[in-house]
């Protein structure tokens, strides 16, 4: 009866709606691992379709800056990390879905340490049933990290699309 119980309590300790770890460090249920460009991108996707904003957090290096262009002014507008977590967070909140598709990398420049990329996307938002928003775009990112056995993070996002 004893051991009956034992075994009960590690299983109901398992939470299996939780992605387990795996030996090398990435999360199965696709979150992928961050010391390549493309885990990097599959995370991107990943925390928009599932709303998380923990995720997100890991993409974004502690001196994150968001770079947009405001078309009514002319100028460039910018935040940092902070104002993007809570951005990301109120949009994820106030939506039903989200699907953000990277095309492939237009360019890609730099070295195994600071890496420029720039990609097409395809983000559909589903406000409500009958409110869904598409933008296809363009974004520009410089990430960095400090060994190349480091993961990359994002420094800068400049999305570069003509909404």
């Amino acid at each position: 009866m004893c051991g009956l119980l034992i075994v009960i309590s590690f299983i109901a300790c398992n939470n299996p709606f939780a992605p387990k770890l795996n030996n090398n460090k990435s999360i199965s249920f696709g979150i992928s691992n961050q010391k390549s460009i493309d885990g990097v991108f599959k995370n991107f996707s990943y925390a928009y379709q599932f709303k998380d904003t923990l995720v997100y957090g890991k993409l974004l290096d502690d001196n994150f800056n968001f770079i947009y262009r405001d078309y009514n002014t002319g100028t460039d507008k910018t935040w940092g990390r902070q104002e993007e977590m809570y951005v990301a967070n109120n949009m994820f909140r106030n939506i039903i879905s989200a699907e953000l598709i990277w095309n492939e990398s237009a360019q890609q420049i730099g070295d195994s340490v600071l890496l420029d990329v720039s990609r097409s996307f395809s983000l559909k938002l589903e406000i409500n049933p009958t409110d869904i928003i598409n933008i296809y775009g363009r974004a520009f990112f410089r990430l960095r990290r400090n060994t190349p056995e480091d993961d990359w993070k994002i420094i800068i996002w400049r999305d570069e699309s003509n909404y």
